[in-house]
């Protein structure tokens, strides 16, 4: 008999997915099968298992027709124990072998989804920084748990579906007209009587359950906003507690009627269902009779009895292959958007013959003819030309966007130039290996990101294998030992997700620490004191200056102090070097360079100085 429960699932595509059905190619299913075929052997096994149990489950339905002509109606009680026992036997027999499939089933869907993830995540690692500052993180991420998770219901559910269902029903049929011819054909007929009903309601509670789930994304939306702590706060500030209060119970009343409309429209489909599933049975009873009484004199009461056990069987296997175009549509369309992310190209990597000097690092840099563009029609540098000796310092200025952060992501190579060369000692970036490349440059960047754990851990990140006195030695000269110190677990105290639990002044030291750490030939400071206030900014500045003076380096500063401690300042303006030289020569120039100093560093010295000052009385 049918499942009395309403559908499960969409059986039927939406108007998104029959606009957007991939196009199956021979290629694409070569490509698809190509991930079975490690697992060859544990596949052999399943078919196999299906195949024997689909024709041992149906056993039992001809072995009820024996039981109630040879043991009941013949009153043999040695048949009648013989027939249920065997029923019995091949009904574990079935369970079992099912077992097994079912195992081996999820044995090879987990690996192939564990194959699938980690090929996926090595190739996301190798994706230029362009990848991630252009697509949607939520996508990336849903492309490598919910697409690829996917993938595990289409290797355990559609393809042994198909093979499943269509064995079942074969051998259902066959049995069928091996009973009776015409019996078998009243069957097929009211088999459509079960499958109505189930694709009406099923895009019925589909349309529901769509609204209900937008509505749920509603009020989930609603909390998230108002329930987080920046949320909450801007609520009380602005005085919206009613206003918020009332758009939430809105949408919760929305979401009381349309789980009502769900439940009494699955309630209906049961009746419909029910009924239905009463009027097959009795049909195939009144053929039988007739056919018992008036033609055919040698179908029983168990034949009939086994017909009708047999159209329960077939229900389902005819629904699911109904569905299984449906299944395969969408099956193809997650591993189309699988195989879209494995086919980027790897922009940004290691040569086949990259250059690895034997020599230590020293860190120079040049820049020869150097643009650079996003997009083609959006030119950012042009024709950039300047020199970093060993040991020496630069450091950048200019006005917001002028592409001074762009200029430093080059060297390590984060982007590739679209014009002219940048040299790291003597040797164009493309040419050197990737890994020591990035290895001996260090960033430390406006935007400070620190991981979910402790303040090891995020020291460890640069380098693994470093003593305590190496931790502890890089905290000394990052200038934030003494906060650690303080703390009841010193380094292993938890910094909270995205260092939250602590300011920015120390999350940015401890950057600076763990750059230190990895004890890089080249240092880039980017803009890393500008959005901290004067004390931390004089903190992080006790640190840098040591460091930019025995070391090779690049700032990016909004700070005099800082610029003035550089061998040389560059001025870039509109994407071109429109300035360079030292701070008194600039000044002279009386160009952008002592605009940006009238405007912005002497006035942010002069606040940050009183600041200070004011700061320093109160203490």
């Amino acid at each position: 008999m049918p499942p009395m429960g309403g559908p499960r699932r969409q059986s039927f595509l939406t108007e998104e997915e029959k606009k957007n059905r991939p196009k199956v190619t021979k290629g694409l299913l070569k490509r698809i099968f190509s991930y079975l075929k490690p697992y060859w052997k544990q596949m052999l096994v399943v078919m196999t298992a299906i195949v024997v149990s689909s024709v041992l489950n149906l056993m039992p339905s001809v072995l009820t027709g024996k039981i109630i002509d040879e043991g009941l109606v013949g009153r043999n009680m040695q048949k009648l124990v013989f027939f249920i026992v065997l029923s019995l036997i091949v009904t574990l027999g079935a369970n079992l072998i099912g077992v097994l499939e079912s195992y081996m089933n999820t044995w090879i869907a987990q690996h192939i989804t564990y194959d699938m993830r980690n090929r996926m995540y090595l190739h996301l690692q190798k994706m230029p920084h362009r990848f991630f500052t252009s697509n949607n993180q939520g996508d990336i991420i849903t492309r490598m748990t919910s697409d690829i998770s996917g993938v595990q219901q289409i290797i355990t559910n559609t393809l042994t579906s198909i093979l499943s269902n269509s064995i079942t029903l074969i051998a259902a049929l066959i049995v069928m007209f091996q009973q009776s011819w015409v019996m078998a054909l009243v069957g097929i007929v009211v088999i459509p009587l079960f499958i109505i009903p189930t694709r009406s309601a099923g895009k019925t509670r589909w349309s529901i359950t769509t609204e209900s789930q937008a509505c749920s994304d509603e009020i989930n939306g609603i909390l998230n906003e108002t329930m987080s702590v920046s949320g909450q706060l801007l609520v009380k500030l602005f005085g919206m507690e009613r206003s918020e209060y009332l758009k939430y119970e809105e949408a919760n009343s929305r979401m009381v009627k349309l789980n009502i409309r769900e439940s009494m429209a699955g309630r209906w489909f049961r009746v419909a269902l029910s009924t239905f599933s009463g009027i097959g049975p009795m049909l195939l009873y009144l053929a039988g009779g007739i056919l018992m009484m008036q033609s055919d004199s040698s179908l029983t009461v168990g034949d009939i009895t086994v017909l009708v056990a047999l159209l329960g069987k077939m229900y389902g296997p005819v629904n699911q292959l109904l569905n299984i175009q449906v299944d395969w549509i969408r099956s193809m369309a997650m591993f189309t958007r699988i195989f879209e992310y494995y086919d980027m190209p790897v922009e940004i990597a290691s040569p086949a013959d990259a250059v690895v000097p034997a020599e230590p690092a020293k860190g120079e840099v040049q820049f020869k003819n150097v643009g650079f563009y996003y997009e083609k029609d959006r030119q950012i540098l042009s024709d950039i030309n300047f020199s970093l000796e060993s040991g020496k310092c630069i450091a950048v200025v200019g006005p917001s966007g002028s592409g001074k952060s762009t200029l430093v992501n080059l060297i390590p190579r984060l982007w590739d130039v679209t014009a002219g060369t940048v040299s790291f000692d003597n040797v164009d970036v493309r040419q050197l290996d990737l890994a020591y490349l990035r290895k001996n440059i260090g960033i430390v960047s406006q935007e400070t990101y620190l991981f979910n754990g402790t303040i090891r851990q995020n020291l460890l990140y640069a380098k693994p294998d470093a003593t305590e006195e190496e931790l502890i030695d890089a905290c000394k000269k990052a200038n934030i030992y003494d906060f650690i110190e303080g703390q009841e677990t010193g380094l292993d105290t938890v910094v909270g997700n995205r260092g939250l639990k602590l300011s920015g002044g120390e999350k940015q030291r401890i950057s600076i620490a763990r750059v230190l750490l990895k004890d890089p030939a080249l240092m880039i400071f980017d803009e890393a004191t500008s959005a901290l206030d004067s004390i931390s900014e004089q903190k992080i500045q006790d640190a840098i200056e040591p460091l930019i003076a025995s070391r090779t380096s690049i700032l990016i500063a909004h700070r005099l102090s800082t610029i003035l401690a550089a061998d040389e300042i560059l001025v870039i303006n509109n994407g071109i070097i429109a300035e360079r030289g030292t701070h008194s020569e600039l000044i002279a120039m009386d160009g952008v360079y002592a605009q940006l100093y009238e405007t912005q560093f002497c006035r942010t010295d002069s606040n940050r100085s009183e600041s200070f000052e004011y700061t320093e009385g109160e203490k």
